[in-house]
């Protein structure tokens, strides 16, 4: 009997130590659930749900962006562009999700089989079902600023200067780019005041003779003697003794003519002298005439060599010929009529050395937060006779982002504004000479590339550092 009862006794015991453990395991196993990032554990439904950032974080997103809530993250996209609505296009309602505690059967003694609370489904098309937790991009507006919705379902430029949405004044030409638009001047204008005006072309050269200016262009002519190239702008001796003027021989001048008398016949009005053919035109030679017995010959000044044609003068190039002073550490850099011997580069701080001609300023250093992100260093040679207007550098964008666009601009050093930024297409821009520049002189120009993405809340700009070294005009 005494046994009967110990042994009763302890059967009560193990069954109630089994109930015990496995209610510590079913707890243990609760509190121990763990979701993945934007999710958490709920022990109702015991299962991971997504967490609402847009509502429980204080400020997730910066500046002019709308947070919207995505499963298992968030999203900062620009104000305007999407709806804010939490329904569907069609008006329906639905009721909030419950969990009645009488779904929840006592599970003291363990959960023998899976248990799904009633939460209703949610749909995203017709049916019951609550409506998402997070906003819907608008089916009116599913494209960044600049772009509309396609036929096809896909995002297309809107081209302002065909739907003359364009801001650009009577005066201005509109040129369309991709997700936005330039205004810019024509040829033959350029833009003073936010006006563009007449470049008067004859004041800088235009022409090797004679010119007249007219709106927006120009005409060139020749004076007696000469006749108009094809490029219309310089030109050529007309050799007059072609067409017979004289009666006995006929000599061709730069410009002009003289006769002659045959053996035998004596010409009353010419002293048999030396002509001096450099008194004749100031066009026989490029730079200076010399006149010799019987013929002339064409001397050019230092840093130049007579070319083949006897005339014209040429650049000697000083650092293929070796005829330099430059040390082994700098580099030979070649212009018009001489040269100039350039350091190694140094990058002043907080810029780093990024290659032989690059700086760059790092993201991560607070001293380059309001600084162009890298500094390009390039050097060019320009003439001071060059004729005007004359696109003389080009930049362009090497890297392009989706949404993104790029404004070019000269930042510094055009305090004589001799030069213009002059944009091309939607990556690339050229850099124009407006008005001829006398030398010899150095000018430093830093053309600035604006990248700028509304999409992501971004500008940075990068700069290159351009070097013009004018030489003076010799001839």
């Amino acid at each position: 009997m005494f046994r009967m009862i110990y042994q009763g006794i302890l059967f009560f015991i193990y069954r109630m130590l089994s109930i015990l453990i496995c209610i510590i395991c079913c707890i243990h196993s609760g509190k121990s659930q763990t979701c993945t990032d934007g999710f958490t554990y709920d022990r109702r439904a015991r299962q991971c749900i997504d967490i609402d950032e847009c509502r429980t974080l204080p400020d997730p997103c910066r500046g002019d962006m709308q947070c919207v809530n995505q499963n298992g993250g968030y999203l900062c996209i620009p104000r305007g562009l999407y709806s804010q609505s939490y329904a569907r296009n069609s008006p329906r309602s639905y009721p909030e999700p419950s969990y009645p505690e009488e779904s929840y059967p006592d599970r003291s003694l363990g959960y023998s089989e899976p248990f799904i609370p009633n939460v209703p489904p949610v749909g995203a098309g017709p049916g019951p079902g609550p409506g998402p937790s997070y906003p819907i991009v608008s089916r009116s507006t599913p494209c960044i600023l600049g772009y509309t919705l396609g036929a096809d379902g896909t995002c297309i430029d809107v081209d302002e200067c065909e739907a003359e949405s364009h801001q650009c004044n009577p005066t201005q030409v509109c040129i369309n780019t991709a997700g936005g638009y330039t205004c810019s001047c024509t040829e033959g204008y350029w833009l003073v005041g936010g006006q563009c005006q007449d470049v008067d072309e004859c004041r800088y050269g235009y022409c090797q003779q004679l010119c007249a200016n007219v709106p927006g262009s120009y005409s060139c002519s020749c004076s007696p003697g000469f006749l108009l190239n094809a490029d219309s702008r310089t030109c050529q001796d007309v050799d007059e003794c072609e067409t017979n003027p004289c009666s006995h021989g006929c000599l061709n001048t730069y410009g002009s003519f003289m006769c002659t008398c045959d053996e035998g016949f004596e010409c009353v009005l010419l002293d048999f002298v030396y002509l001096d053919e450099c008194s004749f035109s100031d066009f026989l030679c490029q730079h200076t005439c010399v006149n010799t017995p019987g013929s002339f010959s064409c001397i050019c000044p230092p840093g130049y060599y007579v070319y083949e044609d006897g005339r014209s003068c040429e650049d000697l190039n000083e650092c293929e010929s070796g005829n330099n002073t430059c040390t082994t550490a700098q580099v030979c850099f070649n212009f018009q009529g001489g040269y100039t011997c350039l350091d190694p580069l140094r990058c002043n701080p907080p810029y780093i050395e990024l290659s032989d001609n690059q700086c760059m300023c790092s993201a991560e250093n607070p001293a380059c937060r309001e600084q162009p992100f890298t500094i390009l260093y390039r050097h060019m040679d320009l003439s001071s006779g060059r004729s005007v207007p004359a696109d003389i550098f080009q930049m362009q964008a090497t890297t392009r982002y989706p949404g993104a666009f790029y404004i070019f601009q000269i930042k510094s050093g055009n305090e004589g504004r001799e030069f213009y930024m002059r944009q091309t297409s939607n990556i690339s821009a050229t850099l124009v000479l407006a008005r001829p520049i006398k030398g010899p002189k150095t000018i430093v120009l830093d053309l600035e590339m604006v990248t700028v993405n509304n999409v992501i809340n971004f500008r940075g700009s990068s700069i290159i550092r351009l070097t013009v070294f004018v030489s003076e005009h010799p001839f």
